[in-house]
Parts: structure tokens; C-alpha cells; sequence
């Protein structure tokens, strides 16, 4: 009899376990997958659905027929590892303390005592807690230490560089003797090593073949998405093309094949891995269920003589990346999602990649971190095309580094009067440009052409105040803003070398 009754609660609690692990899978097929193709300085204009006429671009072409474009979608610096730090944060980097800091300046370069405080919580975070495999492919840019590294932030797997592709031991050379000093930039830190390309947290090659990248990593990503098909997953693919360098890099079967030069190879080589990873996911029957992001970190960074855009280009918007341009911080957004985004559809209100963080949250049945401040915004509605759903942005801020330059309301864009900047997209030093406010309706007049500041002095004036707001939390300059977090630092760092 004791033997039947301990027969009878082990099948009755088998079964209660049973039910919980196809409880389990039902909830998890529910989950959508995430991927985020983050390019390299890839300007607004530089795809045919952005209004290239010059690179040919037919898989975004498709991913645009059959998704979403967002024409107001911005990054929230006109540089790699601000804009970077955003994604992963859901905050301003100002937010995050990584706009700049006293060695590296305004991004970090190799065998820096700086990076993404590991306190941060990041999306990949985010997403593991709620049960996903979490995965990332390509460029890093956020610290090279170990304490930094992907692996340390919330991804289960990690095949990359991390850094810029430009940041070469040659190159690290050139700027030592620039400088007439060892290492660099001022605190006689090791020389630069050589690009190393690693998996998880080991070096694997050094120096890596660039030109190789894009078809390497796209090879990853799809492998790794064919082995987690059955599961939850986020893939952050950031690539290293176009990339910084003067010449980007491309596979031979690519190369001096587009209309413009290296760029254009570059960018056609990119719209081809976009095609490999819509066919792999069409091909695993899991197309449905799975959002995927194309976007760029930063706008082109080059300022090309009239008609020559062999370094990109941000038309028809005004400015070059590396500034406060809308060129710069506009990006071409494509989002797919079969079934659920509204197949060649056109958003037009401002978003951010602030908001990826707490959108993709929500969706995989979670939140975004409550014990902090998060920047970003739920703009799911926005994806699914909604009708009437706006902008959830009362102010948007730009800044250069430590400098707030303007900021954004509805369609309003307001520069704010400075009299000192390192750059800025409307004056020149050289010529002694004083600083003047400059009032812009971004949505109408694309190319910033027209400063309408004398006409709309209350508008200058509601700008000016959200200006202000935003200084007091963020910082402006020399004053710290009373919501800034640290940066994460290291003592003693150690370059990334093959062994």
C-alpha cells in the first residue's frame, strides 16, 4: 500500500512537473526573438531605401517593402562609443558617464582603464533574466578590459573585435610618434596591440583580416541562430562596415564591384549579409516570431566635397556624423517582423535606441530596471504602426561630449547660443562664428536651411527652458548633472593579445 501511494505521488508530481516545462515552452514560443544589425558610420543616404541611387541595396529594399522605416529615429551621440553605450542602456551616455572621460576623450580607444560600468544594466540583461539565449556579433566599443568585455554584460556568447576596425597597432604607432611619447594618448599606457578578433573572452587572431569581417560574422550570427532556434533569442550584430577607415574593407567577391569605390563595395557587402539573415530566418519557420532592426551608430562621418560621396552620404539631411548634425544623428532604421509590423509602412515620429531597451523588455514579458532612471520609451505602438501613436519625446538633447548643443521638440530643433565648442555642424571657429540661437522644423525643412529662431521666439524660449532642465540632470560642460552615473575603471589595464 506504501508502495503504491509513493508510486502515485511521484506520476502525480511528474506530472505537475511535466505541466510546468510545457507551460514553460508555450510561454517562451510566445517571446519574440530579437536581432539589432547596428552598422558602422552607414550615413542616412548610403541605401536605396533611404534614397541611394547610387549602391544597390535590394535586400533592405525587401526588408523595407515588407516592414517598417523610421525616418526620425536618432542615436544619441554623432561618435561610436557614446551611441554604443545608449543601445546597451536604454540612457543618454551622458546618463552612463561614457561621453568622455580623461584619457580617451570622447571614445575609448585600446588598452583604456575605462568602460561600461559593470553596474549598468543592459538590454542583453535584460533579456537573459527573461529566459533568452543572448548573443553578440561584431564590434564592441564599450572597454577592452576584461571586467567590460560582453561576456561581463549579459551575453552568453560573443565573436568579435573590441573596437573600431581602425584602431590598428600601426595605427597606435602613428600616434605615439605623434605625440613623441610612448603609448597613448597621455598617461604612457602600453602601445596598441595588434586588431584582435576574439570569442567569448580570448583572443583567437591577431591582427584580423578586415576585410574578411562581414562575411565571418555573418556566418556566426546565422550559425548561432540555427543552434537557438528552439529558444528565445537576441543577436546584437554590430558591424564593423563601413566602418571609420579611409578604405573600408570588403570580401574579394565584393571588392570594385559597386559604383563607388570601397564605400559602396563595403555597403553592398552589408546588404547582402542583411539577405543571409532574412533568408535564415525565413528558412527556420521562425520569421514570425522574430523583430529584426537595421539601423547605424552614427551617421557618415566625412564632410565630401559637393557630389562626391566616396565616404557616404547623409542626404537630404544637413551635416556629417562626428557633430550634432541631424546627419550625424539620424540614422536609416529599417524594422521587420512579418505578420506583426505593417509591411512598407513609414513612421515618422522621433524615436531613439534609448528605446530598445525597455520596447524589447515589455515584449519579452518583462520591464525595463525600476531602481534607476531609464531614458528610453516603450514605442511598441510605433512599431506595429498604430494609428495616431506619437513620439513619446517631450525633449530630445544633443550633445558634443560634455556640451549640450541643441535640443528637439516635435519638430522644432533648437540650437543653443554658444560662444565655445570644439565642433559644431552651423558656425566655424575659423571664420569667428558667435554663438546665436538657431531654430530649425526639422520635419519640414529637412536640410536645415532655414532658421526661423526671430519668428518663433516663444518656441526659442519653451526650447530653452527644456535645454536647461536637461543640463541640470545630464551636465553641461564643467558642471556635472545631478542624474549622471559613473563610468567604469580598472586599475592598471592590459592590451588584448593573442597567447
Amino acid at each position: 500500500m506504501k508502495t503504491k501511494m509513493l508510486a502515485g505521488s511521484f506520476f502525480f508530481c511528474l506530472g505537475f512537473i511535466l505541466m510546468g516545462i510545457v507551460s514553460t515552452e508555450a510561454q517562451d514560443s510566445t517571446k519574440p526573438n530579437f536581432i539589432i544589425i547596428y552598422t558602422d558610420n552607414l550615413g542616412y543616404g548610403d541605401i536605396e531605401p533611404f534614397g541611394s541611387t547610387v549602391h544597390r541595396t535590394p535586400h533592405l529594399n525587401r526588408m523595407a517593402a515588407e516592414g517598417r522605416k523610421f525616418t526620425h529615429f536618432c542615436v544619441t551621440a554623432g561618435v561610436c562609443t557614446p551611441s554604443r553605450a545608449s543601445i546597451m542602456t536604454g540612457c543618454y551616455s551622458q546618463r552612463v558617464g561614457m561621453h568622455h572621460n580623461p584619457r580617451d576623450g570622447w571614445v575609448l580607444r585600446p588598452v583604456s582603464p575605462y568602460g561600461l560600468n559593470p553596474e549598468e544594466v543592459t538590454i542583453a540583461e535584460v533579456l537573459k533574466d527573461e529566459g533568452y539565449a543572448t548573443a553578440m556579433v561584431g564590434k564592441w566599443h564599450l572597454g577592452d578590459q576584461p571586467e567590460f568585455m560582453p561576456t561581463q554584460q549579459g551575453f552568453d556568447y560573443f565573436f568579435g573585435i573590441p573596437y573600431s576596425d581602425d584602431m590598428t597597432q600601426a595605427a597606435g604607432e602613428r600616434v605615439a610618434a605623434r605625440l613623441n611619447r610612448p603609448g597613448f594618448p597621455n598617461i604612457g599606457n602600453a602601445p596598441w596591440p595588434p586588431l584582435p578578433l576574439m570569442e567569448n573572452d580570448t583572443v583567437i587572431e591577431a591582427p584580423v583580416d578586415r576585410n574578411g569581417l562581414t562575411k565571418r560574422y555573418t556566418e556566426m550570427a546565422n550559425a548561432w541562430i540555427e543552434k537557438h532556434k528552439d529558444e528565445p533569442f537576441f543577436l546584437y550584430f554590430p558591424q564593423a562596415m563601413p566602418g571609420s577607415t579611409s578604405t573600408p574593407f570588403s570580401s574579394p567577391e565584393f571588392r570594385g564591384k559597386s559604383k563607388n569605390g570601397p564605400w559602396g563595395d563595403s555597403i553592398e557587402e552589408l546588404d547582402w549579409s542583411q539577405g543571409q539573415i532574412l533568408d535564415k530566418l525565413v528558412e527556420l519557420g521562425i520569421d514570425q516570431k522574430t523583430l529584426v532592426i537595421w539601423t547605424s551608430d552614427n551617421g557618415a562621418p566625412i564632410r565630401p566635397e559637393p557630389g562626391n560621396i566616396s565616404r557616404g552620404s547623409n542626404q537630404p539631411l544637413h551635416g556629417r556624423g562626428y557633430t550634432t548634425s541631424e546627419g550625424a544623428f539620424r540614422v536609416p532604421t529599417i524594422m521587420w517582423w512579418p505578420e506583426t509590423v505593417p509591411a512598407n509602412t513609414t513612421c515618422d515620429e522621433l524615436c531613439t535606441t534609448m528605446d530598445l531597451l525597455p520596447t524589447f523588455a515589455k515584449l519579452a514579458g518583462g520591464a525595463a530596471p525600476q531602481d534607476r532612471i531609464i531614458d528610453g520609451h516603450d514605442i511598441e505602438k510605433l512599431i506595429t504602426g498604430d494609428e495616431g501613436e506619437k513620439s513619446p519625446y517631450e525633449a530630445f538633447f544633443y550633445y558634443d561630449g560634455v556640451q549640450m548643443q541643441a535640443v528637439r521638440s516635435g519638430p522644432w530643433k533648437l540650437f543653443l547660443p554658444l560662444e565655445s565648442f570644439r565642433n559644431h555642424p552651423h558656425f566655424s571657429k575659423k571664420k569667428g562664428d558667435s554663438g546665436k540661437a538657431l531654430l530649425f522644423n526639422v520635419v519640414e525643412d529637412i536640410a536645415s536651411e532655414d532658421n526661423v529662431a526671430a519668428d518663433h521666439p516663444e518656441i526659442v524660449a519653451r526650447l530653452t527652458a527644456l535645454a536647461e532642465k536637461g543640463k541640470e540632470d545630464l551636465g553641461h560642460e564643467k558642471n556635472r548633472g545631478a542624474g549622471q552615473r559613473a563610468i567604469g575603471k580598472v586599475e592598471n589595464p592590459q592590451p588584448q593579445v593573442l597567447k
